[in-house]
């Protein structure tokens, strides 16, 4: 039988965070944001190579910072550009379990004008992470009419 070019259980897209002290994020995405840990490769010197994990139907990569192969964590950029959006039942009960254990608030959760209810919060890696709870449905025009400035 042939094998699949995607990986059952895999989406299309996974993000793949590169963090210094990769052990110790993949312990803190588990407590934080209720992540299962699904695979661990260990490296050298006690560290942890690369390791997978889900939150929901999403697979998100980890492995640990390594110059010799160009894979550098937020912090050797001085921030990341990139953002991670997660979905969760409930945002404010997530924001807060995830600012408990370290996480530092940007933006508490608020009602948002497409209909999410969304805090942002970097990670104690570096990675910053929108935390959003759908609360309506929001037409575009709908959205693009809540956004414009009055007048």
């Amino acid at each position: 039988m042939p094998v699949s070019p995607i990986p059952p259980g895999y989406p299309r897209v996974s993000p793949y965070l590169v963090v210094q002290d990769a052990k110790r994020a993949l312990a803190w995405y588990v407590e934080a944001l209720g992540a299962e840990a699904t695979m661990r490769l260990p490296g050298a010197n006690d560290t942890l190579m690369h390791a997978e994990f889900r939150i929901g139907d999403s697979v998100v990569m980890l492995g640990e910072q390594s110059p010799d192969h160009d894979a550098y964590g937020p912090g050797h950029f001085g921030g990341t550009p990139v953002s991670l959006v997660l979905y969760v039942e409930e945002v404010d009960a997530a924001f807060a379990r995830a600012t408990a254990a370290g996480a530092a608030a940007e933006r508490p959760p608020t009602d948002q004008p497409y209909g999410d209810r969304m805090g942002t919060l970097r990670d104690p890696f570096g990675h910053r992470w929108h935390l959003a709870s759908h609360i309506e449905d929001v037409s575009t025009e709908e959205v693009i009419r809540r956004m414009s400035p009055p007048g």
